[in-house]
């Protein structure tokens, strides 16, 4: 891929998927620019060109600059997200950045909501076909877990009334099934009454339509989460990931097991899956040490 579009590509991921700050972007935008101008002195134009010696090389460039570890560590992070966006969203085979050691921090937990911060933003006044549409957005994605890649990209055919799933196409065209709940069957439904109002006498399978008659955006669908967290109240910076998380703590919390919740997600490493482990044995601590008299320090 043209270095420049992957580049493109891969802000608009952080921002419309990963719900990443404006400041993030920024400096995502600012460092992306500075890794790519390195690699035209190179002469490299395409991503599959990109080696882990000229990643090694820049790192360096960028030490011979006065940069110090922290910046360079930095950049480093973002390179290897790029990378790693390369790989599973752009389907590249070779991750150059894959065994670069970058220096320890602290892992940064995801946000999940709380159960009733998921029942505050999902408290929408249904009144015109957009209410309608944006309600069955939510409880399908918190409902299933879904990425917003994934939930814009559904058709009408994916849903199965019959048998309460939905179809969906992940992450490598690997599809999976994922149970529908009894909540999001019947939002879903009177979506569905009401998105002919929607189509403008256009035709699409697209499930979710925007205001022009076509499917909903990655941009779209972040604008409107935006506007609703905004009324609602709640904390600006909840990403589409934040419902998939949430979705993923609320389960392992209730007691699901690791491997049907990795099955769910669509990971195919549970590795990735055990990162909610963290999180609930961060509750537990905190749980203990906030409850039992032993732990708590004497002032």
């Amino acid at each position: 891929m043209e270095i420049k579009t992957a580049k493109d590509n891969f802000l608009e991921y952080c921002e419309f998927e990963k719900g990443l700050s404006n400041n993030s972007i920024k400096s995502y935008g600012y460092e992306m620019k500075d890794y790519i101008n390195f690699l035209k002195k190179k002469k490299i134009s395409d991503t599959k060109d990109i080696t882990k010696d000229l990643i090694t090389k820049y790192l360096k460039y960028c030490y011979l600059r006065n940069e110090d570890s922290k910046t360079v560590a930095h950049k480093l992070t973002i390179i290897k997200n790029f990378h790693n966006y390369l790989e599973k969203e752009e389907n590249e085979t070779v991750n150059p950045s894959e065994f670069i050691d970058r220096p320890k921090t602290n892992k940064t937990l995801p946000h999940s909501l709380t159960v009733e911060e998921v029942d505050r933003l999902l408290d929408i006044k249904l009144e015109s076909p957009f209410d309608y549409r944006n309600k069955a957005m939510l409880e399908l994605m918190y409902g299933s877990g879904l990425r917003v890649s994934e939930l814009v990209s559904l058709t009408v055919y994916d849903i199965d009334f019959n048998n309460d799933i939905v179809r969906i196409k992940g992450k490598g065209s690997k599809e999976r099934i994922v149970p529908l709940n009894d909540i999001a069957v019947y939002y879903l439904k009177e979506y569905l009454d009401k998105r002919h109002l929607l189509l403008k006498k256009k035709q699409t399978d697209y499930l979710f339509l925007n205001s022009r008659g076509t499917g909903i955006s990655r941009q779209g669908f972040f604008k409107n989460l935006k506007e609703i967290l905004k009324e609602k109240g709640l904390n600006p910076e909840i990403s589409p990931h934040s419902l998939r998380h949430s979705f993923a703590t609320h389960l392992l919390n209730g007691g699901a097991d690791l491997r049907s919740i990795q099955m769910l997600l669509g990971h195919s490493d549970i590795a990735t899956t055990r990162i909610y482990t963290h999180i609930t044995n961060e509750k537990i601590k905190n749980d203990y040490l906030n409850n039992h008299p032993r732990a708590k320090k004497e002032k």
